[in-house]
């Protein structure tokens, strides 16, 4: 099954919209050591959380890599 690379789309948000892991975890609600473990690959982001990456993904047109578990 594949997942979504979750790790290299947040580091494509941040680099296009010049974002610190801190400015995008404001931006998503959640604490700058999440955005960090998710960077990472550490950890994946939460369900909400996802739903509101994939959407900035979406509008900054992200390409969203996926990879095989």
């Amino acid at each position: 099954m594949a997942k979504i690379d979750y790790a290299d789309g947040i580091l494509k948000l941040r680099a296009k919209l010049n974002l610190s892991q801190e400015e995008l975890a404001k931006l998503l609600g959640v604490s700058f050591m999440s955005v960090n473990r998710w960077e990472n690959d550490k950890y994946a982001p939460t369900k909400l959380v996802k739903v509101k990456l994939i959407q900035l993904f979406k509008e900054n047109d992200i390409e969203i890599k996926e990879v095989n578990e």
